[in-house]
Order: C-alpha cells, then sequence, then structure tokens
C-alpha cells in the first residue's frame, strides 16, 4: 500500500477539529439541552417552585394533631389552608412556618419554632468524602431540605465546582451563576472579594437559602499556592470559616457540600465546621478510598492545626449510603465498619431507592415530590430512611447544643 504523501496527511490532519473544539461543542451543546429542559420541568418561569403540603404532613412537621389545625382553621387563627378537592386542606412552607410561630407565642409547654437561641453556636456541618459518588451530594440536599422543612434556618454551601448541589436547587451553574457569584467572591485573595450576605441567594424552599457554586470554586485552588509564599497574608484555611461567620448570626446550620478533593477548599471548609459528615458507600473499593482520605486528612489537618486552626468537633459520623439490605457484601461491611467506629456511625442507614434515583432525573430531592408520585411502599420505605438518618444527625445538633430530648 502506498505511504500516504506528508501533505495530504498534515491537510487531513488540519481539517479534523481540535479536541478542545470537540469537548467545547459538546459541553456548549449539553448546556443548552439542560436549559431547555429545566425550562420543560419547571413552566411557566423556569424555576422550581415548592409543593404544598396536606394537612397531615404539615401537621407531623409542626408537632401537632391534625384536628388540632382543623379547629386553628375554623377559629381563623392563623394562615387559612388551601381547599381543594373533597375538601382537603393543604398549607406551604411559608404557612407551615407560620403556624409554628403562632404556636410558640403561646403557652411554652412546647418548643415550636426551632431556631437557636443566643447562647447555641451556628452548626457547620461538612459533608465529605474523597471519592465520587458516595451520595456526598444527595445526603446534603436532603440533609438541609429536611432541616428547613422543619424550621431551622439553614444555608447550604456548595464548594464542589460540579455544582451539583446548586443545580438541585434550581440554579444552572453555567447559566445563572455569574462571575464573581460563588463562595469564591468571598475567599479570594484580590481587591474584587466581597461580602458573603452578597452572594447568598433566597431558594424556593423558605428558610433554606443557597450559596451557589460553579467552575469559578477552580480559581481559589490555583491562586492559594501563589498566595502561600505572602507571609502576611491570610491563611488559607481560615478564610472560608470568616466568611461563613460573617452571615452566621442569619442561620441555626449550615451545609457544606464539599468537593471529592482534598485541596484548600475542603481543607478550608474543615477548619470552618463543627461537625463533620463522612458518607461512605459499603463497598471494599469505597471503604479503601475512604482509608486514604481519613489518613491524608489527619496528616494536613494536623499541619494547619499547628498553624492555629481550631478543629474542635462536636462530632463526626460516617453515613452509610445507598445501603442495600438484601446485598450480603454490604451488610458484612457495615458490622466491619461498626466493629471499628462504634458510635460514630450513623445507627439508621441511607437506602438505595429508586425512589431518589427517580426524583433526580427531575432535578429534584424526595422531600420536594409528594408520595402520590411513586408507590405507597417505595415512597414510605425512602423517607423513612431519610428521616431515620437526618433526624439521628438532628439529635446530634441538639446534644451539641445542650437541648434536653422531647
Amino acid at each position: 500500500m502506498p505511504d500516504v504523501p506528508q501533505e495530504q496527511a498534515n491537510a487531513a490532519a488540519s481539517d479534523r477539529p481540535s479536541i478542545t473544539r470537540i469537548i467545547a461543542e459538546d459541553g456548549s451543546a449539553l448546556s443548552s439541552e439542560l436549559n431547555a429542559l429545566r425550562r420543560t420541568l419547571f413552566p411557566p418561569a423556569s424555576h422550581k417552585l415548592l409543593r404544598s403540603f396536606s394537612s397531615g404532613e404539615a401537621a407531623k412537621l409542626i408537632g401537632v394533631a391534625d384536628g388540632y389545625l382543623r379547629q386553628l382553621s375554623l377559629a381563623s387563627k392563623g394562615p387559612q389552608p388551601e381547599i381543594g378537592p373533597g375538601g382537603r386542606r393543604s398549607y406551604t412552607l411559608g404557612q407551615i412556618n407560620e403556624l409554628r410561630q403562632l404556636l410558640d407565642d403561646g403557652p411554652k409547654s412546647k418548643r415550636y419554632v426551632p431556631h437557636r437561641s443566643g447562647t447555641e453556636h451556628c452548626q457547620v456541618l461538612a459533608v465529605v468524602n474523597f471519592k465520587g459518588g458516595s451520595g456526598k451530594t444527595t445526603t446534603a440536599a436532603h440533609l438541609a431540605q429536611y432541616l428547613a422543612l422543619r424550621g431551622y434556618r439553614v444555608l447550604a454551601v456548595d464548594l464542589d465546582p460540579q455544582a451539583s448541589l446548586t443545580a438541585l436547587h434550581g440554579y444552572q451553574p453555567e447559566f445563572d451563576v455569574g462571575p464573581n457569584q460563588t463562595l469564591y467572591a468571598a475567599i479570594r485573595h484580590d481587591d474584587e472579594q466581597k461580602p458573603l450576605s452578597e452572594v447568598v441567594r433566597k431558594t424556593y424552599f423558605p428558610g433554606l437559602d443557597l450559596v451557589p457554586g460553579n467552575l469559578e470554586l477552580m480559581e481559589f485552588e490555583h491562586d492559594t499556592p501563589r498566595v502561600l509564599a505572602d507571609r502576611n497574608a491570610e491563611p488559607f484555611f481560615g478564610r472560608i470559616a470568616t466568611a461563613l461567620g460573617s452571615v452566621a448570626d442569619d442561620y441555626d446550620v449550615m451545609i457544606l457540600d464539599c468537593p471529592p478533593q482534598l485541596g484548600f477548599l475542603t481543607l478550608g471548609a474543615l477548619c470552618a465546621a463543627t461537625a463533620m459528615l463522612v458518607t461512605v458507600h459499603p463497598q471494599m473499593l469505597d471503604v479503601m478510598s475512604m482509608c486514604q482520605f481519613l489518613l491524608m486528612a489527619s496528616d494536613l489537618l494536623g499541619v494547619v492545626q499547628e498553624a492555629g486552626a481550631d478543629l474542635d468537633y462536636d462530632f463526626l459520623r460516617y453515613v452509610v449510603t445507598r445501603y442495600e439490605p438484601s446485598d450480603a457484601p454490604q451488610t458484612q461491611m457495615v458490622g466491619f465498619m461498626r466493629s471499628l467506629f462504634r458510635e460514630r456511625v450513623l445507627t439508621h442507614l441511607m437506602l438505595k431507592s429508586t425512589a431518589v434515583s427517580d426524583a433526580g432525573l427531575s432535578k429534584q430531592t424526595l422531600y420536594e415530590i409528594g408520595r402520590e408520585s411513586f408507590t405507597r411502599a417505595t415512597y414510605d420505605r425512602a423517607i423513612e430512611a431519610l428521616d431515620g438518618v437526618n433526624g439521628e444527625i438532628e439529635a446530634l445538633m441538639h446534644r451539641a447544643w445542650g437541648r434536653v430530648p422531647a
């Protein structure tokens, strides 16, 4: 077979699109399709709205009997529910929070508004893992929404440049989050830094605010090594704590969704945190990866602690995610972890569920979708698992605050 002349080979190569062009075109096409999908899923304004809750759901969230809510409604006390077919009553989360306030202003036999007091510090929970796919963002999103549903003032902070937490809460990173509109704006090392309060956004969940993320967060990883040479600069590990501290008075709890790597962002988050939640899928490769994460984190945190970082944690817990009870090796792995870490492994396990996966297809969590969207058994099983995990974390927060269990 005759050789192809060099000139022809060079011409053919020049006609082929470069790999950077292919990647850019693919990314742009995918981004456009995702934006079109958002407009389809959440018309007419292309943003998410939270569903209303039945009277029974509202009563359970508040901690009263459904009949008592009916009495309040008949007496024209508090916000009035929407009356649907068959006389079914429903409340928005905003109305549920109004009812909490109404009940809290009455006799103090029970606390209905769970806001922290002036003597209780803001809880900063860092959700971390070295390995992608451990359920980290799913855990962070459901925890943030669970706490908001129960009346806490919550700030969700997306520290992952992939920005999945941001997308779950209705903001498409490349369309809705512009330059200097992530946490990077408040922790950057130059004169374009601005207060975190200017970055925080409201969400469709009353009581849940968001610090969005996008690829801009990678700038902190690139800038910090250069700034470390300046001995007069503020230590990098304190910048996130300082930024979060500037808005802490407005919140009871902050949920930090960390990137799946031990870079400067994750280290800064761990130094700002009051508690750490390590997500782990109970399989050997995932546990081996977590082992490397723990050893590396110990070394790096030891270094920053010697440099003056405060690592006084209220608690550290391992959150088992995507657990399948019928999978014998997973059950053995959970038992293995409990034998090593004892009470540091949460008693409740985050089950693998088609309900959670199906909700994710429409960029939603299970707390956003009503029971009618699934078979009753599937939904109840998934919600029970989620509530068990998140309720256990809530109890740990109360213990750190010194609250007496209800």
